[in-house]
């Protein structure tokens, strides 16, 4: 079985992939040109979309994809062709994720950010610090990511509620509402984290409609994607006070462009992307249960619908 990859680091899934399946023909280049020549007649395509999507263009085409990423927004740009199977990255990024969400919600209780200010000001901060315990977090979005995050912030004593595509009944959440909840479920989370994907039905949520819903003692956190959020009503409400503060990982344009009004913005704290990295090992690992499964005939974890977008 060929197998092409398609990474900025390459060499490591290469070298990760040979060795624990010594059996496949593992074929791989940071050249372009050079991938384009590999891809003719290679069934199989490991990798990040955004490199797989050129190949794409180029009229290539695999009989299965695996992204390396949870997000495929590349792969269903008009135009690009559909006829594969495609799987996305799924069960590797609960716990990085969750350490993510975690950090933020614990730095916020606890005053991080204050007392840092305070040590450049040679202020003595002895304020007492918040605890997670009985505070209530709504997960927009809960997928494979939020069901994870969800499992691991549930020993710290919060109450948990999730948002999803329709209604359902969902451990370990108290709820998971529909959309049309959404401005109901944000006036009683002290947490808000965005985990949603990128699709048709997710752009544009959080505007100043819903942000005058928000706790004026909430905090949002963005992990999920850019599109979700009208940037000039999240500064807005930061400023009118609608919302204690807000995490952003994810922007509409990426890196966020100087003169965006996010970098002063109150109370925001940009990360740049970094909720989740993905682990080679356990991606490599994901890839060849797929592969066992795609070989057998059986269905992949992962699996995309491309009428959805995931």
């Amino acid at each position: 079985m060929r197998v092409l990859i398609a990474e900025h680091d390459h060499a490591i899934y290469a070298r990760l992939l040979r060795q624990a399946a010594p059996e496949l023909e593992v074929l791989t280049s940071g050249d372009s040109a050079e991938l384009a020549r590999q891809a003719v007649d290679c069934p199989v395509w490991l990798g990040q979309p955004d490199l797989l999507a050129t190949l794409l263009r180029q009229g290539h085409q695999p009989q299965w994809l695996q992204s390396t990423w949870a997000g495929i927004t590349p792969l269903l740009a008009d135009g690009l062709r559909r006829d594969y199977r495609l799987t996305r990255a799924v069960g590797i990024f609960g716990q990085v994720m969750a350490e993510y969400v975690l950090t933020y919600m614990l730095g916020h209780e606890r005053e991080v950010l204050a007392r840092l200010v305070s040590q450049v000001e040679r202020k003595w901060d002895n304020r007492t610090g918040q605890s997670l315990v009985g505070r209530k977090v709504l997960i927009v979005g809960t997928g494979d990511i939020g069901q994870s995050v969800a499992q691991f912030l549930l020993p710290f004593g919060v109450e948990l509620y999730g948002v999803a595509s329709s209604a359902r009944e969902q451990a370990p959440f108290v709820e998971v509402g529909s959309m049309a909840d959404l401005p109901r479920l944000v006036g009683e989370a002290d947490y808000v984290v965005n985990l949603l994907p990128n699709t048709e039905h997710t752009h544009d949520i959080y505007d100043a409609a819903l942000f005058k819903q928000f706790k004026p003692t909430g905090l949002f956190i963005n992990a999920g994607r850019g599109v979700a959020v009208v940037d000039a009503d999240l500064v807005e409400a930061l400023k009118e006070g609608h919302l204690a503060g807000a995490v952003i990982d994810v922007c509409r344009q990426e890196p966020l462009p100087q003169r965006h009004p996010f970098w002063t913005a109150w109370g925001l704290l940009l990360t740049g992307h970094s909720s989740a990295p993905t682990s080679p090992p356990m991606m490599v690992q994901l890839f060849l249960d797929n592969l066992r499964a795609y070989q057998a005939g059986e269905a992949l974890r992962g699996e995309v619908d491309f009428a959805r977008g995931y």
